[in-house]
């Protein structure tokens, strides 16, 4: 299997956690990601360290804690094909964070370095930005949990749905240049969620010079690394596909540069 795609384990840790990615793990420098599966009464409790970091409720009920502040009984879907913006906690570094899971729980902890210039808060459904992209069998969903225009020291979080039959991440493209204004460098990881669990999504990770070149089936909780180069999705007939994506580089904002072999894509009249 390629190194880019992470399984999940069969069963949750003691700690509850099914799958995770450090920055030593992917050999890289600031993406961490993990998900953890808690038991109704299971709890959860970390510190943040240098690392702030988003929770984000993908599934389930909890009440989140931190050093200052408390949320109870957080947490409206069920399943992320509710398709209805989710409940999310922002903790910064050198501070703490409790989740305490009050039906069962999925709940993705997505990180980065942290520089303290935030306090915690929580990213209600209401504070989710919604918007369509693309058109045609390349339309999907996106919910910005954490975008750039919302306060963060590194982290960038968004959701995507592809209905079957589309693509994602297209025209393809890319962020691993700090070549600011014209594209950012920002690692990223893919956390993949299929309606129908035995179905799959394509996902091509490539470079210009095709010094990396791959094309990976993955499956219903999987992640994918894209270190670098363009990373399109394809959600086949009859599966559609949930990813939650988090990025994350020497600076907070997102500029890609789309693959010049399909850039007309977006461009050409007769197509729209």
């Amino acid at each position: 299997m390629s190194k880019l795609i992470v399984k999940p384990a069969e069963l949750p840790d003691e700690h509850g956690r099914l799958l995770a990615i450090t920055p030593e793990s992917a050999g890289w420098q600031y993406v961490g990601f993990e998900v953890v599966r808690l038991e109704a009464g299971q709890s959860l409790r970390r510190t943040t360290g240098d690392q702030e970091a988003c929770i984000v409720l993908l599934s389930g009920k909890a009440d989140v804690k931190t050093k200052a502040k408390e949320w109870r009984d957080i947490g409206s879907r069920m399943s992320v094909f509710e398709r209805t913006p989710p409940y999310s906690v922002y903790v910064p570094n050198e501070d703490e964070f409790e989740l305490v899971a009050l039906t069962v729980l999925e709940a993705a902890i997505c990180t980065a370095p942290g520089s303290g210039s935030y306090e915690a808060r929580l990213i209600g459904p209401e504070d989710v930005g919604r918007e369509t992209r693309g058109y045609g069998n390349i339309e999907r969903q996106i919910h910005n949990i954490l975008p750039e225009q919302q306060s963060a020291d590194s982290l960038l979080v968004v959701e995507v749905f592809t209905p079957n039959g589309h693509w994602s991440s297209y025209p393809p493209h890319k962020h691993d240049r700090n070549a600011l204004p014209d594209e950012s460098l920002l690692e990223e990881t893919y956390y993949f969620k299929i309606e129908q669990e035995n179905g799959f999504a394509i996902q091509r990770v490539y470079t210009d010079d095709r010094s990396l070149d791959e094309t990976l089936v993955v499956k219903d909780g999987q992640a994918v690394l894209v270190p670098e180069g363009f990373h399109p999705v394809c959600a086949p007939p009859g599966y559609d596909c949930y990813y939650l994506n988090v990025m994350a580089g020497p600076v907070r904002t997102w500029k890609f540069h789309n693959d010049p072999d399909h850039a007309w894509i977006m461009v050409n009249p007769s197509l729209k």
